[in-house]
Protein backbone atom coordinates (compact mmCIF):
# COMPACT_ATOMS: atom_id res chain seq x y z
CA UNK A 1 0.00 0.00 0.00
CA UNK A 2 1.36 3.43 -0.93
CA UNK A 3 1.74 6.34 1.41
CA UNK A 4 -1.46 8.33 1.23
CA UNK A 5 -1.36 11.64 -0.61
CA UNK A 6 -2.66 13.54 2.39
CA UNK A 7 0.53 12.64 4.26
CA UNK A 8 2.60 14.72 1.84
CA UNK A 9 2.99 18.29 3.03
CA UNK A 10 3.10 21.15 0.51
CA UNK A 11 6.82 21.57 1.22
CA UNK A 12 7.46 17.88 0.68
CA UNK A 13 5.52 17.91 -2.59
CA UNK A 14 7.67 20.83 -3.70
CA UNK A 15 10.85 18.94 -2.76
CA UNK A 16 9.72 15.84 -4.67
CA UNK A 17 8.90 17.89 -7.76
CA UNK A 18 12.23 19.72 -7.59
CA UNK A 19 14.09 16.42 -7.24
CA UNK A 20 12.31 15.08 -10.31
CA UNK A 21 13.10 18.20 -12.30
CA UNK A 22 16.74 17.90 -11.29
CA UNK A 23 17.04 14.59 -13.15
CA UNK A 24 14.66 15.63 -15.96
CA UNK A 25 11.80 13.30 -15.12
CA UNK A 26 8.21 13.80 -14.01
CA UNK A 27 6.10 11.64 -11.71
CA UNK A 28 2.35 11.36 -12.14
CA UNK A 29 2.17 9.70 -8.71
CA UNK A 30 4.43 11.45 -6.22
CA UNK A 31 3.51 8.86 -3.59
CA UNK A 32 5.64 6.35 -5.49
CA UNK A 33 8.63 8.64 -5.38
CA UNK A 34 8.07 9.30 -1.68
CA UNK A 35 8.02 5.57 -1.07
CA UNK A 36 11.32 5.19 -2.93
CA UNK A 37 12.99 7.42 -0.34
CA UNK A 38 11.46 5.69 2.70
CA UNK A 39 14.01 3.46 4.43
CA UNK A 40 12.83 0.48 6.47
CA UNK A 41 14.22 2.08 9.64
CA UNK A 42 11.46 4.70 9.45
CA UNK A 43 8.78 2.03 9.30
CA UNK A 44 10.37 0.16 12.21
CA UNK A 45 10.10 3.27 14.40
CA UNK A 46 6.67 4.47 13.25
CA UNK A 47 3.19 3.13 12.71
CA UNK A 48 3.80 2.59 8.99
CA UNK A 49 2.25 -0.53 7.48
CA UNK A 50 4.35 -3.61 6.83
CA UNK A 51 5.57 -2.79 3.32
CA UNK A 52 5.67 0.99 3.56
CA UNK A 53 9.36 1.22 2.77
CA UNK A 54 11.45 1.18 -0.38
CA UNK A 55 12.63 -2.43 -0.31
CA UNK A 56 10.09 -3.77 -2.81
CA UNK A 57 10.78 -0.85 -5.17
CA UNK A 58 14.49 -1.54 -4.78
CA UNK A 59 13.89 -5.17 -5.78
CA UNK A 60 12.03 -4.04 -8.90
CA UNK A 61 14.49 -1.27 -9.75
CA UNK A 62 17.45 -3.66 -9.48
CA UNK A 63 15.95 -5.74 -12.30
CA UNK A 64 15.18 -2.72 -14.48
CA UNK A 65 18.69 -1.39 -13.88
CA UNK A 66 20.26 -4.72 -14.79
CA UNK A 67 18.15 -5.22 -17.91
CA UNK A 68 18.67 -1.72 -19.29
CA UNK A 69 22.42 -1.84 -18.63
CA UNK A 70 22.84 -5.32 -20.11
CA UNK A 71 20.91 -4.37 -23.26
CA UNK A 72 23.03 -1.25 -23.74
CA UNK A 73 26.27 -3.21 -23.33
CA UNK A 74 25.08 -5.89 -25.75
CA UNK A 75 24.11 -3.35 -28.39
CA UNK A 76 27.10 -1.01 -28.09
CA UNK A 77 30.04 -3.32 -27.34
CA UNK A 78 29.57 -5.72 -30.23
CA UNK A 79 33.10 -7.16 -30.14
CA UNK A 80 33.21 -7.71 -26.38
CA UNK A 81 32.85 -11.31 -25.11
CA UNK A 82 30.20 -12.28 -22.57
CA UNK A 83 32.64 -12.60 -19.68
CA UNK A 84 33.90 -9.05 -20.11
CA UNK A 85 30.36 -7.70 -20.51
CA UNK A 86 29.44 -9.38 -17.22
CA UNK A 87 32.38 -7.77 -15.46
CA UNK A 88 31.56 -4.31 -16.81
CA UNK A 89 27.90 -4.68 -15.84
CA UNK A 90 28.74 -5.88 -12.32
CA UNK A 91 31.06 -2.91 -11.85
CA UNK A 92 28.68 -0.20 -13.01
CA UNK A 93 25.58 -1.46 -11.17
CA UNK A 94 27.53 -1.91 -7.94
CA UNK A 95 27.19 0.00 -4.70
CA UNK A 96 30.49 1.72 -5.50
CA UNK A 97 28.97 3.30 -8.62
CA UNK A 98 25.41 3.89 -7.41
CA UNK A 99 26.22 5.61 -4.09
CA UNK A 100 28.08 8.54 -5.74
CA UNK A 101 25.22 8.86 -8.24
CA UNK A 102 22.80 9.13 -5.31
CA UNK A 103 24.86 11.94 -3.78
CA UNK A 104 25.19 13.73 -7.11
CA UNK A 105 21.42 13.86 -7.68
CA UNK A 106 20.57 14.70 -4.06
CA UNK A 107 19.04 11.47 -2.81
CA UNK A 108 20.83 11.89 0.52
CA UNK A 109 18.74 15.00 1.22
CA UNK A 110 15.48 13.24 0.29
CA UNK A 111 15.81 10.09 2.40
CA UNK A 112 13.27 9.35 5.13
CA UNK A 113 15.11 7.54 7.92
CA UNK A 114 14.34 6.37 11.43
CA UNK A 115 15.95 8.32 14.24
CA UNK A 116 18.48 5.58 14.98
CA UNK A 117 19.61 5.34 11.37
CA UNK A 118 19.77 9.13 11.11
CA UNK A 119 21.94 9.30 14.22
CA UNK A 120 24.32 6.64 12.89
CA UNK A 121 24.96 8.51 9.64
CA UNK A 122 22.57 6.51 7.46
CA UNK A 123 22.07 9.43 5.12
CA UNK A 124 25.63 8.86 3.85
CA UNK A 125 25.86 5.06 4.01
CA UNK A 126 26.71 3.64 0.60
CA UNK A 127 24.30 0.70 0.86
CA UNK A 128 21.32 2.91 1.74
CA UNK A 129 22.15 5.39 -1.01
CA UNK A 130 22.62 2.70 -3.66
CA UNK A 131 19.41 0.96 -2.64
CA UNK A 132 17.53 4.25 -2.92
CA UNK A 133 18.78 4.76 -6.49
CA UNK A 134 17.36 1.37 -7.40
CA UNK A 135 14.11 2.22 -5.61
CA UNK A 136 13.75 5.47 -7.57
CA UNK A 137 14.27 3.50 -10.80
CA UNK A 138 11.63 0.99 -9.71
CA UNK A 139 9.19 3.76 -8.81
CA UNK A 140 9.72 5.52 -12.12
CA UNK A 141 9.18 2.25 -13.99
CA UNK A 142 5.81 1.79 -12.28
CA UNK A 143 4.88 5.42 -12.85
CA UNK A 144 5.99 5.91 -16.46
CA UNK A 145 6.84 2.53 -18.00
CA UNK A 146 9.97 0.71 -19.12
CA UNK A 147 11.12 3.06 -21.90
CA UNK A 148 11.12 6.08 -19.59
CA UNK A 149 12.89 4.10 -16.85
CA UNK A 150 15.44 2.78 -19.36
CA UNK A 151 16.25 6.33 -20.44
CA UNK A 152 16.84 7.33 -16.81
CA UNK A 153 19.03 4.27 -16.17
CA UNK A 154 21.22 5.00 -19.19
CA UNK A 155 21.70 8.61 -18.12
CA UNK A 156 23.14 7.20 -14.90
CA UNK A 157 25.02 4.25 -16.38
CA UNK A 158 26.60 5.43 -19.64
CA UNK A 159 29.11 7.71 -17.83
CA UNK A 160 29.95 4.83 -15.46
CA UNK A 161 30.45 2.43 -18.38
CA UNK A 162 32.76 4.94 -20.05
CA UNK A 163 34.80 5.23 -16.85
CA UNK A 164 35.27 1.46 -16.72
CA UNK A 165 36.29 1.29 -20.37
CA UNK A 166 38.83 4.07 -19.83
CA UNK A 167 40.25 2.66 -16.58
CA UNK A 168 40.22 -1.11 -16.94
CA UNK A 169 43.39 -1.48 -14.93
CA UNK A 170 42.23 0.45 -11.88
CA UNK A 171 39.24 -1.61 -10.71
CA UNK A 172 38.87 -2.38 -7.01
CA UNK A 173 38.41 -6.13 -7.29
CA UNK A 174 38.09 -6.65 -3.52
CA UNK A 175 35.10 -4.33 -3.39
CA UNK A 176 33.54 -5.83 -6.51
CA UNK A 177 33.97 -9.38 -5.20
CA UNK A 178 32.60 -8.49 -1.77
CA UNK A 179 29.50 -6.76 -3.14
CA UNK A 180 28.69 -9.61 -5.53
CA UNK A 181 29.26 -12.25 -2.83
CA UNK A 182 27.23 -10.38 -0.20
CA UNK A 183 24.34 -9.91 -2.61
CA UNK A 184 24.25 -13.62 -3.48
CA UNK A 185 25.14 -15.28 -0.16
CA UNK A 186 24.74 -12.56 2.51
CA UNK A 187 28.31 -13.24 3.69
CA UNK A 188 31.69 -11.61 3.01
CA UNK A 189 34.74 -13.23 1.43
CA UNK A 190 37.52 -14.00 3.91
CA UNK A 191 41.22 -13.53 3.14
CA UNK A 192 43.92 -15.79 4.60
CA UNK A 193 47.62 -14.95 4.63
CA UNK A 194 49.08 -18.38 3.90
CA UNK A 195 52.79 -17.53 3.74
CA UNK A 196 55.47 -14.85 3.51
CA UNK A 197 58.62 -15.25 1.45
CA UNK A 198 61.77 -13.27 0.78
CA UNK A 199 64.09 -11.27 3.07
CA UNK A 200 62.71 -8.71 5.54
CA UNK A 201 63.46 -5.78 3.25
CA UNK A 202 61.73 -7.42 0.27
CA UNK A 203 58.86 -9.51 1.62
CA UNK A 204 56.32 -11.19 -0.64
CA UNK A 205 52.89 -11.98 0.81
CA UNK A 206 50.73 -14.87 -0.40
CA UNK A 207 46.97 -14.71 0.21
CA UNK A 208 44.03 -17.05 -0.44
CA UNK A 209 40.41 -15.88 -0.58
CA UNK A 210 37.62 -18.12 0.73
CA UNK A 211 34.10 -17.75 -0.65
CA UNK A 212 31.02 -19.72 0.33
CA UNK A 213 31.58 -22.57 -2.12
CA UNK A 214 35.20 -22.24 -3.21
CA UNK A 215 38.68 -20.91 -2.44
CA UNK A 216 41.03 -19.14 -4.85
CA UNK A 217 44.78 -18.55 -4.73
CA UNK A 218 47.19 -18.10 -3.24
CA UNK A 219 48.27 -14.98 -5.13
CA UNK A 220 51.24 -12.80 -4.21
CA UNK A 221 51.95 -9.13 -3.63
CA UNK A 222 54.52 -6.81 -2.10
CA UNK A 223 51.99 -6.05 0.65
CA UNK A 224 49.05 -7.95 2.11
CA UNK A 225 46.73 -5.38 0.55
CA UNK A 226 48.22 -5.92 -2.91
CA UNK A 227 48.05 -9.70 -2.51
CA UNK A 228 44.40 -9.47 -1.47
CA UNK A 229 43.61 -7.38 -4.55
CA UNK A 230 45.41 -9.86 -6.78
CA UNK A 231 43.61 -12.91 -5.39
CA UNK A 232 40.28 -11.05 -5.51
CA UNK A 233 40.95 -10.31 -9.19
CA UNK A 234 41.69 -13.99 -9.84
CA UNK A 235 38.45 -15.06 -8.13
CA UNK A 236 36.42 -12.35 -9.88
CA UNK A 237 37.73 -13.28 -13.33
CA UNK A 238 37.16 -17.01 -12.83
CA UNK A 239 33.63 -16.47 -11.51
CA UNK A 240 32.75 -14.10 -14.36
CA UNK A 241 33.88 -16.64 -16.97
CA UNK A 242 31.98 -19.59 -15.45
Amino acid sequence: MLLSKKNLSPNRIKDLINFSKGISIKFSNLNLLELAFTHRSFGNESNAKKHENNERLEFLGDSVLGMATAAYLYEHLMDTPEGELSKIKSTVVSEQSLAPIALKIGIDKMLILGKGEEMSGGRHKKAILADAVEAVIGAYYLDSGYKAAEKLVLEFMIPEIEKVLENKGTKDFKTMLQEAHQKKYKTCPTYELVKETGPDHDRVFWVTVHLKNASYGPESGKSKKEAEQNVAKKAWNELANN
